[in-house]
């Protein structure tokens, strides 16, 4: 039973990484808090692949759901061993998700933000893999939206961050249900047959 109480905990953990996902992937369409952006379609082509929403946010909510349900799955299943592989597959698709998470966002501040500069709206650090991040001079080529490479740069830290942490954490309730839907019945079956 305590390691229904592992899950229960591993889904209480998930749910507010996956609303901060959400949050974040939702911000990266309103550079600055302004709304006209996005409505002028001049927003990066990444936060338009949901990797917030769907991926880190509603990938990881059903994991997170069926991990708070387990105590109640196992009365109703037929062992705990599959209450267990179940919540095994939730974990992969959650792994899935975070995954999904990662590489876009990785992606996304790597190519840089979308932005207007003497040239025009174009990524003007798509070509420079990434050494624009540590070269902060070179922000100042983004005129408009104002500050959009600190901007992005936050978010899809954040997103990178959240979604290592939401993989962790399904990683090891993947462990979790893996060792007790495989050895729990294994070490039954060895204790009945020393006391038959």
């Amino acid at each position: 039973m305590c390691s229904f109480g592992f899950a229960r905990s591993m889904g209480f953990a998930l749910i507010p990484l996956a609303i901060c996902c959400i949050v974040a992937n939702i911000l990266l369409f309103f550079p600055g808090g302004a709304l006209n952006y996005v409505e002028e379609k001049h927003i990066s082509f990444y936060p338009w692949l949901f990797m917030g929403v769907g991926g880190g946010g509603v990938a990881v909510f059903l994991p997170a759901a069926v991990f708070l349900s387990m105590g109640k799955c196992a009365a109703s299943c037929v062992t705990e061993s599959c209450a267990m592989c179940g919540s095994v597959l939730a974990s992969l698709v959650g792994l899935a998700g975070s995954g999904y998470c990662f590489v876009v966002s990785a992606l996304a501040l790597l190519t840089g933000p979308h932005c207007f500069t003497n040239l025009g709206w174009l990524y003007p650090f798509e070509k420079d893999n990434g050494s624009y991040l540590l070269n902060r001079d070179t922000w100042t080529m983004c005129i408009q939206p104002a500050n959009i490479v600190e901007w992005d740069v936050t978010l899809l830290s954040i997103l990178l961050g959240l979604s290592v942490l939401e993989f962790i954490i399904l990683f090891l309730q993947l462990v979790n249900g893996v060792v007790n839907a495989v050895c729990r019945p294994c070490c039954y079956k060895q204790e009945y047959s020393l006391n038959a």
